[in-house]
Parts: structure tokens; sequence; C-alpha cells
């Protein structure tokens, strides 16, 4: 992979799928995680990487996983509890594991409902970051069924017509099964964007695009470094879906936000808003997520073939409708993200310089022997 730095061409090292994914799991394994464990979740984070995510694959593996953990705020060893459950839901407490394992339970369950019931929705509290939504409801995808999930998260979004970070980037995913190669699959932030992508930046040392952040005066910020550090102090926020005024619609994202809090928070009997920091009296704590997760048998309703076709038709008829000037291809939710994994597959994931370091750090620390072309 090629980026241009000034004049000049920087090749960007590619490292493979399955290598990438073998060094993520010994860095789990090595801090404490069971190795069934530790395979689920490289595969959330891989998958992430593969999609083109690269905000939250391989890029999350020390500063919000690993560090974590070494922190003892994110627990190595994931003990989930069945708080409630009846013949179509259920509600699990996952005292403060690993998000990824958690999530896939829940969903597995919510799966599960759905082939007897024909719906399924499994709440979650006491979790932690379970990496891109879209994993989870994939899994109803491949099973032949709508799958729909959120999560709320630690506070990032300014409320329309404030400033304060107080509602996390708060994701939502659908995911459809179709006759194509791939599903339709859904996952955004509520957020313009999400941390993770300013974290990206930060780490190519770029500006941020002007609209993402604001400041406690109400004006546009786009140093990352600055931003990640007031985000955290609570001095900038994201600005939602549609940006901070009415006038652009901001209202809409501000209230999906909210509707992704609620169905993290208020089921579950779990914290919210800036009780989701990490931090209390000054120390790092648990940040104690929600999440829920829906399963949707399509079965019940209509044969799978047909949903499948309809599907797909409807997004084929997207994909050929007239384009705008100067654009030669329209997409669907899931397709760019499909030919990602393809190219990415044959040719590796990229890896820039501010990865590279922190996967040095991580084999010097744990002793792991590697050999990556950088």
């Amino acid at each position: 992979m090629e980026k241009r730095v000034g004049q000049a061409i920087e090749v960007v090292p590619r490292i493979s799928a399955e290598l990438l994914r073998q060094f993520m799991e010994d860095v789990f394994v090595g801090v404490g995680v069971p190795k069934e464990d530790a395979e689920t979740i490289a595969d959330v984070l891989i998958t992430a990487d593969l999609a083109g995510f690269d905000s939250h694959g391989i890029s999350r593996l020390k500063p919000i996983y690993y560090n974590r953990i070494k922190d003892g705020i994110l627990s190595p060893i994931t003990k989930i509890d069945v708080v409630r459950e009846g013949p179509t839901t259920a509600l699990l407490d996952g005292n403060n594991g690993m998000g990824h394992v958690i999530a896939k339970r829940a969903m597995e369950m919510a799966i599960d409902k759905a082939r007897t019931y024909g719906m399924g929705m499994v709440a979650v509290r006491n979790s932690s970051h379970y990496g891109i939504a879209g994993y989870y409801t994939n899994m109803a995808a491949d099973a032949g069924m709508i799958g729909i999930c959120g999560t709320n998260a630690r506070p990032s979004i300014a409320p329309t017509f404030g400033v304060e970070n107080m509602l996390g980037t708060n994701p939502l995913s659908f995911a459809m099964p179709t006759d194509e190669e791939f599903h339709f699959s859904l996952d955004c932030a509520t957020s313009v964007s999400q941390r993770g992508k300013i974290e990206v930046y930060a780490r190519r040392n770029q500006p941020v695009p002007e609209g993402w952040v604001i400041g406690h005066d109400g004006t546009s910020k786009t140093d990352p470094h600055q931003i990640l550090e007031e985000l955290t102090q609570g001095l900038a926020a994201l600005a939602p879906l549609g940006g901070i005024s009415e006038e652009t619609a901001g209202y809409k994202g501000y209230g999906y936000a909210t509707v992704v809090e609620i169905l993290s928070a208020a089921l579950q009997g779990g914290p919210f808003l800036k009780a989701l920091s990490g931090v209390q009296d000054g120390k790092k704590v648990p940040h104690r997520l929600g999440h829920f997760f829906i399963a949707i048998d399509v079965s019940a309703f209509t044969e799978l073939d047909e949903f499948r076709h309809t599907t797909g038709e409807i997004l084929r008829q997207l994909r050929a409708s007239k384009k705008a000037p100067g654009h030669d291809r329209i997409y669907t939710a899931g397709e760019k993200e499909y030919y990602t994994r393809q190219e990415r597959a044959k040719n590796g994931i990229p890896i820039n310089e501010s990865l590279q370091k922190d996967m040095r750090v991580l084999q010097e620390e744990l002793g792991l022997k590697y050999e990556f072309p950088f």
C-alpha cells in the first residue's frame, strides 16, 4: 500500500491476515486471556482490518485492550452471568470481561431463540468495547436472519445546541441476507465520525475535517492530538450525525444516539452517559458498557430465498440508478467492505508506522518471536 508524503511515495508494509490474527491471539494469551477467547477476539479484530475498518482492528489492540488489561480495569477472564431469561429474551452480566466474547455469546443466544420463536433479543450490562458492531449482526445474516445491535460508549457526542460530550458514539448496526455474494451490512456510529477515526488521523499526523468536533466555545477543532486529549478531558465533543445545528438535521443523529443509549442502559439496569467515562475520583475504572442484540428469523415471515432475492433486487436497482455528474458508480452498504476483504485477503493488511511501534512494544514486553516486514 502506498501513501504520498509531500512529493515522495511512502510504501506502507502489509502483513497477511493469518499472521496478524495469530499475533493478536498470542498477545491476548500473553496477558491472561484464555486461548478460545483470544481466538474470538482476534477474529473480531481481523474481520475489521480485512473490511477496511482500520480504526477497529489491530489499531485497538494495545491502547484499548492490552493497556486496559494491564491497568486492571478490564478482566482477561470473562465470566458471563445470565441475570434473567425468557423464551425470547435474556439479560447478561459481563462482569467487566472482554466485550467481544460477551457480545458473541449474546448474539448466539439471540439467534438460538429466534430459531425457535422467530425473534430473540439479548441485553448486556457490565461489558467493554466489543469491536465492530457489524461482526455480530453479520452472525445473524449468516444464519439467514436479520441482525440488529448497538452499544453505548464513553461520552463523546454533544447534544444538539450543546457543546458538552454526553453521549457515546453509540453505533447502530443492521445486517440482512441477500442473494448476492455479500450481505446488506450497515454499521455506523451515530456521530459524524468516531474517536477511532480521529485516532487514525492522529497516527497519520493529519488534520481532522472541519465540523467533526467542537470545543466549548462552539468552534470546530481539527488538530487530532488536541482533540483526543480534550475529548478525554471533556473539553471537546463529537458532532452527532447531521452536525451540530438543526438546519443540517443534527437532531437526527442526536436522537438515534439517545435511542441506543436507552436500549444499552435502561433495559439492563446499567450505567449511562457520564458514568461510562472510565474515570472515577481521578482513577481509571471499568467502563461498564451496555449492548443489545436482536435476531429476527426471516422464515417466520416469508421464504428465505424470496427475502434474499427481493433484498438483492432492491440493492441492484439502487446501484443501477442514475449517477451524479463525475461519479460512475453507486454502492450499497456492505459492498465496499466486500471488495476490500478480497483485496486485503490477497495482499495483506497495511500497517502504518504508529502501529509498527505498538507491535514492537508488544513483542518486546511479551517475548513474542515474529518476523515482520518492518
